[in-house]
């Protein structure tokens, strides 16, 4: 593990929307063979990430895709920090507990500190921070001490300008950010649900969205729409200044690697 003065290097993966079946299809994309393929490119280009994140949607209203998420991410000696998105079912927290799979919580890991938060609502799309998640999220906050934050969660808590996309982002985000503001501590929020690349900044803090490792949202879209992005996946080095280097990897069988800056 990195220490303080260290760049802590993680690996986030998202909305894989597994199925039972390997041969499950979203959006005509196999998303069992589609993460596969990311996850070997990542093993193969940026392994030195200190941990894994995992933020949300990890099947597709199939628990038996859990079996497909600890076969792929069960013995990579990395631990993999996860948070449940609006697709998952109430079997993720019995399938996938025990290291290395950590749920929501909280870590330290050198100079920084990353809170996972649940975002999620029983059956609903849509986002929203119970009252229990914002207190642990000021408290959390509160007790970093020397340590810089990254906040992740499911849901998108800022327009994507995309109607279709932005009825179902975080509902209570002005909750979230009412306690975030407060703390200089926060550099970052990491989010997975819109599958498409998302970098801004917001007093400051570093707001960022990532591609599927399945199929892609198109950008924009008034209504529901998918485009031809390769799937992909975000590189993250965080580092002990607070600052933060990222880019977002596309990975496209049989014609390479595509990459594009974060």
């Amino acid at each position: 593990m990195p220490t303080m003065n260290d760049v802590l290097r993680l690996l986030q993966f998202t909305d894989p929307h597994l199925f039972a079946r390997t041969d499950g299809e979203l959006k005509g994309v196999r998303s069992y063979d589609s993460l596969r393929h990311v996850l070997a490119h990542a093993q193969q280009q940026h392994w030195n990430a200190a941990a894994l994140l995992l933020t949300g949607d990890l099947v597709h209203d199939d628990a038996g895709g859990y079996v497909h998420i600890r076969e792929l991410f069960g013995d990579l000696d990395k631990p993999v920090y996860l948070l449940p998105g609006n697709h998952d079912t109430p079997e993720l927290a019995a399938e996938l507990s025990g290291a290395p799979f950590q749920r929501c919580g909280h870590a330290d890991l050198g100079g920084w500190r990353l809170i996972m938060l649940d975002s999620t609502v029983p059956g609903a799309a849509h986002g929203l921070l119970s009252d229990a998640e914002l207190q642990r999220l000021e408290s959390l906050l509160a007790s970093a001490g020397e340590r810089h934050v990254m906040v992740c969660l499911h849901h998108h808590p800022v327009p994507m300008i995309s109607p279709w996309l932005d009825a179902v982002q975080l509902q209570n985000a002005a909750q979230l950010f009412a306690i975030t503001d407060r703390f200089a501590a926060l550099r970052a929020i990491a989010w997975g649900h819109v599958h498409q690349v998302f970098d801004t900044r917001r007093k400051g803090v570093r707001l960022l969205g990532t591609p599927s490792t399945c199929a892609q949202f198109m950008p924009y879209s008034e209504t529901f729409a998918t485009d031809g992005s390769p799937p992909g996946y975000r590189r993250l080095g965080l580092h002990a200044d607070g600052s933060i280097d990222t880019e977002i990897v596309r990975v496209e069988a049989g014609r390479g690697t595509l990459r594009a800056a974060g």
